[in-house]
Parts: C-alpha cells; sequence; structure tokens
C-alpha cells in the first residue's frame, strides 16, 4: 500500500525547509535516526499505557494519547493539526470543520457505551464506526495511527474486551486493519474487530 501523504504546509509549521524532516525536540536532523528515536520513544510510552490506559470519555482523550505517546518528540504533540492532509488524493477531514467531526465521534461514543458487555457483535461493529471516524478525522500531524489504536483498545477495554489492532508477527492483521482504514472499508474493519475480540474474549 502507498504511503503517498500530502500536506498543504506552505510555512513549514511541521517540517524544516531544507531537509523536509519534522521538526523535533530531539534537534534530530537524519530520518532513520528520528524514525528510530521516534519509534523507541513512543513504544516505552505505549506499554505505560498498556499498564495504565486512559479512560475513553470522548474524543478528547484521543489527543491525551497522542500527548502521551509523542510528547519525548514533538512540541505539538496532542495537539490538532493546523494543515490540511490527504493520502492518495483522498483529503481527511477538513481542519476548518473539527469541531463538527468531534461532536459526531463522541455521539458514536456515546452510542458504544450503551451496549451490553455480552453483545461482542454489536460491540465490534460500533468499534469498527468509530475507528473509520476517527481515521477520516486525523486530527494530527503525525501519529494517527498509532494513537487511534490505542484509543481503539482503551475503548473495548471498558467493555471487558482485548483489542490489538497491530499484533506482534501477524501481518494479515494489520494489513486487513490498513486496508479497512484507507479504504473506508467497514465490512473489512467490522469483521476484523470481531475476530479479535472474539477470539480473545471467549467467556
Amino acid at each position: 500500500m502507498s504511503d503517498a501523504y500530502k500536506y498543504i504546509d506552505f510555512d513549514y509549521t511541521y517540517t524544516d525547509p531544507k531537509t523536509g524532516i519534522l521538526k523535533n525536540l530531539r534537534g534530530i536532523t537524519d530520518p532513520d535516526v528520528l524514525l528510530f528515536v521516534e519509534s523507541a520513544a513512543v513504544t516505552k510510552r505505549l506499554q505505560e499505557l498498556y499498564n495504565n490506559p486512559i479512560k475513553i470519555k470522548g474524543i478528547e482523550n484521543l489527543f491525551d494519547i497522542h500527548n502521551h505517546l509523542f510528547q519525548d518528540m514533538y512540541v505539538w504533540a496532542g495537539k490538532k493539526r493546523i494543515v490540511e492532509i490527504s493520502k492518495d488524493g483522498k483529503q481527511f477531514f477538513p481542519t476548518s470543520h473539527f469541531d463538527n467531526a468531534r461532536i459526531y465521534i463522541n455521539s458514536l461514543i456515546a452510542d458504544f457505551k450503551k451496549i451490553p458487555k455480552n453483545r461482542k457483535r454489536e460491540l465490534a461493529e460500533k468499534l469498527a464506526e468509530i475507528l473509520d471516524n476517527v481515521n477520516y478525522f486525523h486530527p494530527f500531524r503525525e501519529g494517527n495511527g498509532r494513537a487511534q489504536r490505542e484509543f481503539l483498545r482503551s475503548l473495548a477495554l471498558e467493555k471487558g474486551l482485548i483489542l490489538n489492532l497491530n499484533p506482534p508477527n501477524n501481518k494479515s492483521v494489520y494489513e486487513r486493519y490498513m486496508k479497512g482504514t484507507i479504504e473506508s472499508d467497514l465490512v473489512t474493519l467490522k469483521e476484523l474487530i470481531f475476530e479479535l475480540v472474539a477470539s480473545k474474549n471467549r467467556e
């Protein structure tokens, strides 16, 4: 799958105009070094959230998660992007309508919280709908995927469900997750999430 992201950032808000590398708190100017250091820092912060997950009350907690994960790397961790982003010609949610996205996603989260814990199929389908909308929202300049996967994991936990959308040594799960989010394929996302929560949460 392509990683053809495009950003409308004429003022170089997030990147160094000479290197094109994301401005970072470590002063790193080599892209490979930045990738390595960022990955290590985020992995450490993810483990902290695995041990002490953030309770999901609404979409605002996605910003809390992003801030926690990327606090060691970027000054804009946990802050909404101020540039437009597209991938493979598909534009993510426009910044001018972010408030509408927040309201709608919060309504989906409220619906999820009303579903009884024993209705796994219904819970999985609502989680897929939330994921699809959070991915389209794409509120950060970088790190949307990692933040939204942790957001979904934490939300599922509140219903006693174990959901890992990026398990180690399981390329198929990640590829289906990517297909579902990139193509806004709700059928794929619903089946994937249901399979994951059903297989790991046998009563």
